[in-house]
Formats: C-alpha cells, sequence, structure tokens
C-alpha cells in the first residue's frame, strides 16, 4: 500500500474547514488533515439504509413482477444498497434478471460502475450527471404504455416522476435508502456560529438535500441571515458539483464548484482557493509576514506560527490589506465586526500586540491611526 499520501505538502496549514456530509466524511476530512487543515464535522443529513424496509420489498417485488421497460438509477449507493437488500430478500436473481431485461439510464458515470458491479450495462447518461437530464432522456422516446422503475436518492423527487407519468408512463419508485436529521442539532449549530464568528475559511457539502438541510436549521434556529451574511463576504462555500450548489446558488450564494464532479477534485478546488485567495503575505521591517487562515508567521523571529483569536485576526488582515498605510480609528470601527467604539478598538490593538511573537509590528500614529511597521 503505497505511502505517498502521508507526506503530502502542508498546503492546507492553519486553515480550518467545515464538512458537513455523512457518507464518505471520512475521506473527506482524511484528505483536509492530511494536508494541515483542521477540520470540524457536523454532518447535516445521515444516510439511512432501508435494506429491512417492508416498502422497499414491496416495491422490489412490484418491480420484478412489473418487468419495466425502462430502469432508472441515479446514485451508485443506491443501486449497490438496492442490489444487497433484494439479495437479502432471497430476490437478487429475479431483480437482476427484470433490470437485465429493461434499458438502464444511469445518472452518471459512478452508478454506472455499480450497475456493472451488478453485472449489467447500462444505456445512456446524460452530460451533466443532473436527474432532470436523465428524464430528459428517456422524455426523448415515447413512454406511452411503458413501465420506468426510478431509484430514488434519498427522497421522492416528485417533480421529475411527474414529468413521465405526464409523458404516459407508469413510474414503479425504490427508495433503498433516506436521508435522516441528526438525533440533536447541536453540533450543526457550533458549526453554524463557527462560520458566523468567521471560525472557518471553508464549509463543503457533498449533496443537496444536506445544503437544504443546513439552511433549513439554520432559519429555524434565528441564524440563517447572519449565516449568509458570512457565507456571502469570508466563509466560502464548496461543492461536490451543480446539483449540491442549487440551493446555495437559491439563496445568493456562489460555491466554488469543480469542473469534474468528484469528492477529489473538489478537495483540489479548496486546495487552490485557499492557496491563491487566502493566504497574505508582506514584508515588513521585523521580516515576511504570512498569514494562513488563523495563523500567523513571522519568520524572521518565530519557529511556530502563532494562532490569532478572531477579532485580532480580522484586524491584522486590515493592516496587511493596507500594505502599510495608515488606516483611521472611523475606517477601522467600521470595517471590523464586533468593535463599536474607541475603547473598544484600541483593546483590540492591544490583544493583537500581546499575541504577536515580537513587538513593534503593529505601530500607532498619533491622532490618525494604525499601521504596520513595513
Amino acid at each position: 500500500m503505497s505511502t505517498v499520501s502521508h507526506h503530502l505538502p502542508q498546503t492546507l496549514a492553519g486553515f480550518r474547514i467545515g464538512v458537513t456530509s455523512d457518507r464518505r466524511s471520512e475521506d473527506l476530512i482524511s484528505a483536509f488533515e492530511r494536508r494541515g487543515a483542521e477540520v470540524m464535522h457536523a454532518p447535516a443529513l445521515r444516510i439511512a439504509p432501508l435494506t429491512e424496509s417492508v416498502t422497499l420489498h414491496r416495491d422490489t417485488r412490484r418491480v420484478i413482477a412489473a418487468l419495466p421497460d425502462y430502469t432508472v438509477i441515479t446514485t451508485a449507493y443506491g443501486m449497490r444498497r438496492w442490489v444487497e437488500a433484494a439479495d437479502a430478500y432471497g430476490l437478487g436473481t429475479d431483480l437482476h434478471r427484470a433490470l437485465a431485461a429493461s434499458a438502464i439510464l444511469v445518472r452518471g458515470p459512478k452508478a454506472r460502475g455499480a450497475v456493472l458491479a451488478a453485472g449489467l450495462q447500462d444505456t445512456g447518461a446524460p452530460e451533466d450527471e443532473r436527474t432532470a437530464s436523465l428524464v430528459d432522456l428517456l422524455l426523448a422516446r415515447n413512454l406511452h404504455g411503458r413501465t420506468v422503475a426510478f431509484q430514488l436518492h434519498g427522497m421522492l423527487d416528485h417533480q421529475q416522476v411527474g414529468r413521465l407519468e405526464q409523458a404516459g408512463a407508469r413510474v414503479l419508485t425504490v427508495m433503498p435508502y433516506t436521508w435522516a436529521r441528526p438525533a440533536e442539532d447541536s453540533a450543526l449549530l457550533r458549526m453554524m456560529d463557527a462560520v458566523i464568528e468567521r471560525q472557518l475559511e471553508v464549509l463543503t457539502f457533498t449533496a443537496a438535500p444536506a445544503v437544504e438541510a443546513f439552511l433549513a436549521v439554520a432559519q429555524q434556529y434565528g441564524r440563517l441571515d447572519r449565516l449568509l451574511e458570512a457565507l456571502r463576504t469570508e466563509v466560502a462555500t464548496a461543492v461536490v458539483g451543480k446539483v449540491t450548489a442549487g440551493p446555495l446558488h437559491e439563496a445568493g450564494l456562489q460555491p466554488l464548484i469543480p469542473a469534474r464532479w468528484r469528492l477529489g477534485a473538489m478537495i483540489r478546488l479548496v486546495c487552490d482557493h485557499l492557496e491563491q485567495q487566502q493566504v497574505l503575505r508582506l514584508d515588513t521591517r521585523l521580516g515576511p509576514l504570512e498569514i494562513r487562515g488563523a495563523q500567523v508567521h513571522l519568520t524572521r523571529h518565530a519557529d511556530e506560527p502563532v494562532r490569532l483569536p478572531p477579532g485580532p485576526l480580522a484586524l491584522l488582515r486590515e493592516l496587511v490589506d493596507a500594505r502599510g498605510a495608515v488606516l483611521s480609528r472611523q475606517h477601522l470601527l467600521a470595517a471590523l465586526r464586533h468593535c463599536e467604539s474607541e475603547h473598544a478598538l484600541e483593546m483590540l490593538v492591544w490583544r493583537l500586540r500581546r499575541h504577536l511573537p515580537v513587538p513593534g509590528l503593529v505601530t500607532t500614529v498619533v491622532k490618525r491611526g494604525y499601521r504596520l511597521a513595513v
């Protein structure tokens, strides 16, 4: 087994990333942590397999009896769980025979892989990996009087099922798993507060239902407006693909979306974004200064970076952005959150100076404001 992954460059050192996924969250967390990031995990939804569900057993029998003309497979996970459930019911061979006699359409490469693993072949997939586009492929055919077996991805897709029924198809839905809210919301609320307080640089999502659940919980607990403000300004969102991005776009956000809708591509995109957009560097009289997330490093004076609390960090970022220019007290009071008086600003400057590894970096310009010594 290769050990190369254990020696990855620490490109995410100092950054804090929120992970909201349930399934495959360990892979995502490990990938970020191996690159040096600090990860906060709080599943917005949990995937609950329905292998032992009476409904899934009944629906599987209905599909076998109907011998569908078409089968729609939307997710690899759903296909695998369905096959496992059929085997557990003693219906594995019958289901395989029924699906093999149908024209199978898949939503994307991962679903195709699960179909192949089950010993079956698909007849096509949409280029954009969206369920709506998959249904478009079906609607290009004459569906009147035809039967379609439709594997759902965790919830009933009324809109897409309705489109097929309006075209005259009989649709048999099968739900091998569902989405469920966590038993309690405390972990999610802690993550939302971390976003609101700008204690994360990126928040990641891998499923549209998880985005919807996350925003619904924020609304329920009166945090939605503050959460969206943070996500619009200082905390980036990253998603695995355009489908997941949909609810964020509807909320007025512009998430990072990889060109290839894969977990690895999202990880690389997050790394590139943080390195290119969230690392601040400035040559000062005390040596090169670098800010990476919450970490500050003065390379000439300290071997290890120091971690700043949100308030002093925000102040230092404003001063670095000014590149040595004087920032007035009025400017800083307007720019800094939770800093509403000159006394509060003076205390914030004092706290920043106390956290820095050497004195003299932040200087006071009498009657004018503050600047960095460059």
